[in-house]
This record gives C-alpha cells, sequence and structure tokens, in this order.
C-alpha cells in the first residue's frame, strides 16, 4: 500500500493537498493565461467553488492510483504535480501545473523530477508518460527537461475551449530513468 507523502527538492516541499490550500489554487488557477492549454479547465472563471472540488478530489482520491501533491515553496502552493497510475499495466501518467508567476523559473521540471524518482520506486513502474496541447512548447520543454522521449503528435486528439486540438505525448522508460538517476 501506497501511504500520502512528502517530498523535499532544493527548493520546494511536495505535499498532499489540504483544505486550507483552497485560496492559493484559486489564485493561481483563475489565471486564463495559466489555464490556457488546461483540459479541465472550467467553461467560465475558476471559481472558489471549482478550487474547493480540486482539493476535496486531490484529497479524497486514493493513493493507489492517484497521488497529487501540492507545490509548496515559501509556504504558499504554487501549483500541483502527480500521477494516474495504471498499476496492471505499471505505468504512470504525469501531470504538472505551476503558477504563471514562477514560469520559467525551474519549479515545474524540478516538482516533477521529484515525483517521477518517488514513484518510479514506490510503484515499481515500467513507464511514465506525459502529454500537452501540442501547441504548448513550454510544458514539451519540462517534460524534455525530465529526459522523457517524445513518442506521439496524435492529430485533432483532444477538445478544448471548443476547438480540436492536436496533442503530444513524452515518456519515460525505467530503464532510461535509471540512467540518468545520480
Amino acid at each position: 500500500m501506497v501511504e500520502r507523502t512528502e517530498l523535499r527538492t532544493e527548493r520546494l516541499l511536495l505535499r498532499p493537498f489540504a483544505f486550507a490550500d483552497v485560496d492559493d489554487v484559486v489564485r493561481y488557477a483563475s489565471d486564463e493565461q495559466w489555464s490556457r492549454y488546461w483540459v479541465a479547465a472550467p467553461a467560465g472563471p475558476y471559481t472558489r467553488r471549482d478550487g474547493e472540488e480540486f482539493i476535496a478530489r486531490a484529497i479524497l482520491d486514493s493513493w493507489e492510483t492517484r497521488p497529487q501533491f501540492a507545490i509548496v515553496l515559501g509556504g504558499t502552493v504554487i501549483g500541483g504535480t502527480g500521477l494516474n497510475i495504471d498499476r496492471e499495466s505499471r505505468i504512470g501518467e504525469l501531470g504538472y501545473a505551476v503558477a504563471r508567476s514562477h514560469w520559467g523559473e525551474g519549479i515545474a521540471p524540478e516538482a516533477a523530477r521529484a515525483v517521477i524518482d518517488w514513484a518510479f520506486l514506490a510503484y515499481g513502474l515500467e513507464k511514465v508518460f506525459a502529454r500537452a496541447d501540442a501547441r504548448n512548447v513550454q510544458s514539451h520543454r519540462v517534460m524534455e527537461k525530465l529526459g522523457m522521449r517524445r513518442e506521439a503528435l496524435l492529430r485533432q486528439h483532444r477538445m478544448h475551449g471548443g476547438e480540436r486540438t492536436d496533442e503530444v505525448w513524452y515518456g519515460l522508460l525505467r530503464r532510461e530513468w535509471k540512467e540518468r538517476a545520480p
């Protein structure tokens, strides 16, 4: 059984989300620029209720299949990262998001790398993959910094904001992770 846990990096605390995080989450998620490529974004502006529902799901989801970490910098939640785990296939889908005010600071790769390292060990994964809107070049860079390789371009694969867009998939195999691990 996988327990909820905290991870630390050089600058960050990664911990389970808590109800007290709602104001921080609403602050960064209500930024339209931030949510531009977020498929699960609500149809209208991101509200406090949206934040409360997100936090409730993050708290209630089982860490056996969906560990979710708040990214904390200087006592403030500035984003989140987590995985959807397919236990049978031993594959994890990585997701990450960081407040726009912290874009370009290396926060997303730092946080995601810690979660990937933990997940390969905690779940015995054989692969971690991530996907993004093909127009989201910043996210492609994060995946590449994590050592992931581009595996696919799925044409018009996702619906976002009423339009069909392309999606890219990146993956990291266990053996590739071991080669780059210190």
